[in-house]
């Protein structure tokens, strides 16, 4: 199997991108470096071809799909780290986005997998859990637009898709949201501040594990993927605390939720369990260990958010 990902160098795609090869598919990588680290990826594997670009390069990704013939696109790139390039944002999401969409159609793609935001639904969901059903809402960023965009166009393009709507995905490579800010902080001694948000934190390596079965046929349309229960902030800043084995707890700044945070991002999961089957989903524990000893190996590279609140100096 021929598989191009974008984002490739991305926490997500470079897992994918790991199994993928693994198991001897010939992957094409294309990433700009925004947010990804080259060395995520292999540098000698014969089954490996990556390329620095932009996806919003609408000639060289033409190119590359007339070159490389790919049964299946999976598009995890994405513009987020800052929440006012609203600019960047729609190029890369937006156009890019698009230029992908028109060159799987030119190029007679099986699939195409997509992940999008749970962002989509907004800020003040009227379910909790949400179902797929929910209103798409995505007035509430720059990054949440411009990736419902994305996948607007993939609904009426025609090409067999699966969209992944996810809520936070954290593990090793994570380089945005609370993991990176708070091990970085917590490591130099800063103290940090907590709101009362709760989410569902997916470990990476589920997600790439249900990405790969899309790839290889399962599953259409749109789907979430979530355990199905959610955890405060402080507790995802406690476990990270206890992985750190600090002296003393360091105590954080409790803070209301900001304008553009929901209070609780819940995804119901229950599509996806019937048609991918069961999901052994890995501890909170585990995947907060696995991601420290990343961070200890390679440093923090990031530490992004899309939200307009930011830690203390």
């Amino acid at each position: 199997m021929k598989i191009f990902i974008t984002g490739g160098c991305g926490q997500i795609g470079s897992h994918i991108a790991d199994i993928h090869l693994a198991r001897g598919d010939e992957v094409l990588a294309i990433d700009n470096f925004e947010t990804g680290r080259r060395l995520h990826l292999p540098e000698n594997n014969s089954k490996l071809t990556f390329v620095e670009g932009s996806i919003a390069d609408k000639e060289l990704i033409e190119n590359l799909f007339g070159d490389f013939k790919p049964d299946v696109l999976v598009h995890t790139a994405c513009s987020y780290k800052d929440p006012e390039n609203w600019y960047g944002d729609m190029l890369t999401n937006g156009v890019g986005g698009v230029n992908l969409i028109k060159s799987s159609m030119d190029n007679d793609v099986k699939r195409f997998i997509y992940f999008q935001t749970a962002l989509t639904y907004g800020v003040t969901p009227v379910e909790n859990p949400i179902t797929l059903g929910h209103p798409k809402n995505p007035a509430n960023s720059s990054y949440a637009i411009s990736k419902t965009t994305t996948e607007d166009y993939l609904e009426i393009s025609g090409l067999d898709y699966v969209t992944f709507r996810l809520a936070n995905v954290i593990g090793p490579r994570n380089v945005s949201g609370p993991l990176p800010i708070f091990y970085e902080r917590l490591k130099s001694g800063k103290k940090c501040f907590v709101t009362e948000a709760r989410r569902d934190f997916l470990y990476v390596k589920d997600l790439a594990a249900v990405a790969v079965k899309a790839a290889d046929g399962t599953g259409h349309g749109p789907y979430h993927v979530s355990s199905g229960s959610d955890i405060a902030i402080i507790e995802l800043y406690d476990a990270i605390v206890k992985a750190l084995k600090l002296n003393d707890y360091p105590e954080p700044d409790l803070r209301p939720l900001g304008d553009d945070e929901a209070a609780s991002i819940l995804l119901d999961p229950v599509k996806t369990f019937t048609d991918f089957g069961e999901i052994n989903f890995t501890p909170l524990s585990e995947t907060i260990t696995a991601a420290v000893e990343y961070y200890d190996e390679y440093g923090v590279h990031g530490g992004y958010t899309h939200l307009k609140q930011s830690q203390p100096e």
